[in-house]
């Protein structure tokens, strides 16, 4: 239940961070987001470093390091230029090809099957995953203007390649759970120095800090974005891999198109019946695989 509860949470976090995220997405460049909210997010958790003081086990370190440069770093950087260019609800409905990769993964590298009744589940989420691209939507663009927006195979890698950076990361972690006794605070802070590490060192140790150009209640709202799609985001996410095998917790966490419907008329405007439609049908899916 913990597992459940938590992958529910995170879906929510991670799905209103998202919004805010791409609005910057505008006006600074994914990497210096990315570098920014990660930076916060590790400052904000650096007291747990001192529990780590015993902690000798170099092997799970440089695992857990490389998972945050995977997942995060690299991950994320593709999935903020994602949402600058198909937005925040087909970004995450992309999400929906996860659970198939991570139930694979987990399959075959830490011997986690599903069974038949999850891999209907899993066939019902790709159908209503595929109809939801086809239709087109509109996206706000910085002038307040709606512009079209059709599916281009362009567009759409940086989250196909979100998607395989996060689940590789997801399996890293799970690996190192079903291995250590780290518990998920101490696990997300090795991840976000990782991804600290990698990100200042491809911006050649140059950090934009733009967020002092922004206004008081942008400022506001990026900090909390931070707190919650970043730290209780990436800390949920850590119990849901610790409490649950790796396909069924990912598929749960995949519940973000649905909670993305409440706030996709902002980038949007009027969602068809058809989108609204094949959602459902990818929630219906998502329960199907979990019951």
């Amino acid at each position: 239940m913990i597992g459940i509860l938590s992958a529910i949470g995170a879906s929510l976090s991670w799905t209103y961070a998202c919004f805010i995220w791409r609005s910057q997405t505008n006006h600074n460049r994914p990497l210096d987001i990315n570098l920014i909210k990660n930076l916060f997010a590790f400052i904000f958790f650096s007291p747990i470093l001192f529990t780590l003081k015993d902690f000798i086990q170099y092997k799970f370190l440089i695992l857990l390091l490389l998972s945050g440069v995977i997942g995060i770093g690299i991950g994320d950087s593709f999935y903020l230029k994602s949402l600058k260019l198909i937005g925040t609800r087909k970004t995450l409905s992309i999400e929906a090809l996860s659970p198939i990769l991570a139930a694979f993964s987990g399959g075959i590298f830490i011997n986690e099957n599903l069974s038949i009744k999850s891999w209907i589940g899993i066939i019902i989420v790709s159908i209503s995953f595929i109809s939801i691209l086809k239709n087109k939507n509109n996206l706000l663009d910085e002038n307040s203007n709606f512009s079209n927006n059709y599916f281009s195979f362009r567009n759409y890698i940086f989250s196909f390649l979100s998607i395989f950076c996060a689940v590789v990361g997801a399996l890293i972690s799970r690996y190192v759970f079903l291995e250590t006794n780290l518990n998920p605070l101490q696990t997300t802070e090795l991840r976000l120095l990782g991804s600290l590490i990698f990100l200042i060192i491809i911006s050649r140790f140059k950090i934009n800090f733009f967020i002092k150009n922004l206004n008081s209640n942008e400022k506001i709202k990026f900090i909390i974005s931070i707190l919650l799609g970043t730290n209780i985001g990436i800390y949920l996410q850590q119990l849901v891999f610790q409490n649950l095998p790796l396909g069924i917790g990912w598929t749960i966490l995949s519940t973000s198109p649905i909670f993305s419907l409440f706030l996709a008329k902002r980038e949007e405007g009027e969602l068809s019946k058809e989108t609204i439609t094949f959602t459902i049908f990818l929630f219906f899916g998502i329960s199907l695989i979990i019951l």
